[in-house]
């Protein structure tokens, strides 16, 4: 399905979808947790779908209506049939880690972009706890076949990767003493804050995480709006004249932030409001008024703190003065689509002067207009809303797949229609 999105100053009030990676952790805490768990305002995109339907295969019964997923939990059975984790490479790794230290036996796969991504960086660590791993030469579909009770220990992250920490994490949660795990850097720490949440003690000091055993207790779990849902509109309405629009009740957990304080050095005028604490996960409501951007240098953990909103950020750049440039990101080229490649192509299309390194792009700004021809997404839903960013001062830009959204954020066409106050 092709879509169109049109030149237009962003406005208003929005809550955008349920924030992705706190659901994904909320679904399996909850299928390991005795007793029912509430999961209000979940993302509903297909990435979260797939873990939904993954842990009910593991187990868990769920009551899914009114905008809640009710989950019981606490009693586990190997899935009778291949967990088809769809797009979902947060679904794919965090449950590879569940079954490996639980004593379940599951086959993974998915659709061909998922089928593209590295598995080993996970199948390693769960390896070295006891776990049979196999994978299709590094990536799936993957055999685990889990060990229960494992042993505990030292683990060193060979990248700074929350979802391989969250499954070396999810492994151990049976671990018969304490597990440490080493070498990271201030990824974001969902899968920390929700254990916590869930009754567990877990420590971390800047170099090293520390699981203490112990034992999970149903709990309410209340999903902030998504951030990185939010950062499309941050972006645009940073960089359209004439907006000014408030995202409510946006999770702002600092491991993530990396995005506003990355806009912030481009002198972008975003405050957060109402600042408060949600089950565990610091939340704002997020005001943003246009103001003229200038290029910078985003590199080290900023861009690990901003991993997914590295391409909303090469918009931005490609409207601001001066040359922007972006390094320390190579593991962009490891997503659903090799997300440094695309958004260059997607930029020049429309004008912009780029220039790709290995691990990163120089993006000069100024030079942006609407494209000759239909954008390619990629089938990556990423790619899709960043055009909507790309378009808002300099629209229309046309796509060739507006269906691709859905993966993360469904009603993303919808919301974008409401805060521009434009037709498609």
């Amino acid at each position: 399905m092709s879509l169109t999105f049109q030149a237009g100053p962003l406005r208003g009030d929005v809550r955008v979808a349920g924030d992705k990676s706190i659901s994904h952790r909320a679904l399996m805490l909850a299928l390991l947790a005795p007793g029912t768990s509430t999961i209000e305002r979940p993302n509903r995109g297909g990435d979260v779908l797939a873990t939904r339907d993954a842990v009910v295969a593991l187990g868990a019964r769920i009551d899914d209506s009114d905008d809640t997923m009710r989950v019981t939990g606490g009693t586990l059975h190997d899935p009778p049939a291949t967990i088809d984790a769809r797009n979902s490479g947060t679904t794919t790794r965090l449950l590879m880690g569940l079954c490996a230290g639980h004593g379940l036996n599951a086959r993974f796969d998915g659709d061909a972009s998922l089928r593209r991504r590295p598995m080993e960086r996970v199948a390693r660590p769960l390896r070295a706890l006891g776990a049979e791993v196999e994978t299709n030469h590094g990536r799936l579909p993957a055999m685990v076949r889990g060990v229960d009770r494992p042993p505990g220990g030292e683990f060193a992250l060979e990248v700074a990767s929350a979802q391989v920490k969250s499954a070396i994490l999810l492994a151990n949660l049976r671990a018969r003493r304490p597990v440490r795990v080493t070498g990271d850097r201030w990824s974001r720490d969902h899968t920390e804050r929700m254990l916590r949440h869930f009754g567990r003690s877990i420590t971390f000091d800047g170099k090293t995480l520390e699981l203490e055993p112990g034992a999970l207790s149903a709990q309410r779990v209340r999903v902030p709006a998504d951030l990185s849902g939010a950062a499309f509109f941050i972006a645009a309405a940073t960089m359209t004249p004439g907006s000014d629009l408030v995202l409510r009740e946006v999770g702002v957990n600092p491991t993530r932030t990396g995005f506003i304080d990355a806009l912030r050095a481009m002198g972008a005028d975003i405050a957060f409001e109402r600042e408060r604490d949600l089950d565990g996960e610091p939340v704002a409501d997020i005001r943003v008024r246009y103001r003229p951007l200038r290029a910078t240098r985003l590199d080290g953990v900023l861009v690990v703190r901003a991993i997914d909103e590295v391409t909303i950020l090469a918009v931005a750049a490609a409207h601001a003065e001066g040359t922007t440039e972006i390094r320390d990101a190579a593991d962009l080229r490891g997503k659903e689509s090799d997300r440094l490649t695309t958004i260059a192509q997607t930029l020049r299309a429309c004008g912009v002067t780029v220039v790709e390194y290995p691990d990163g792009l120089d993006i000069t700004g100024g030079g942006a207009r609407p494209p000759r021809r239909t954008l390619k997404t990629f089938s990556d839903h990423r790619i899709a809303m960043a055009v909507a960013v790309l378009a808002a001062p300099t629209g229309p830009h046309p796509i060739d797949d507006g269906e691709c959204i859905a993966i993360s954020f469904p009603d993303f066409p919808a919301l974008w229609q409401t805060a521009q106050q434009t037709r498609f």
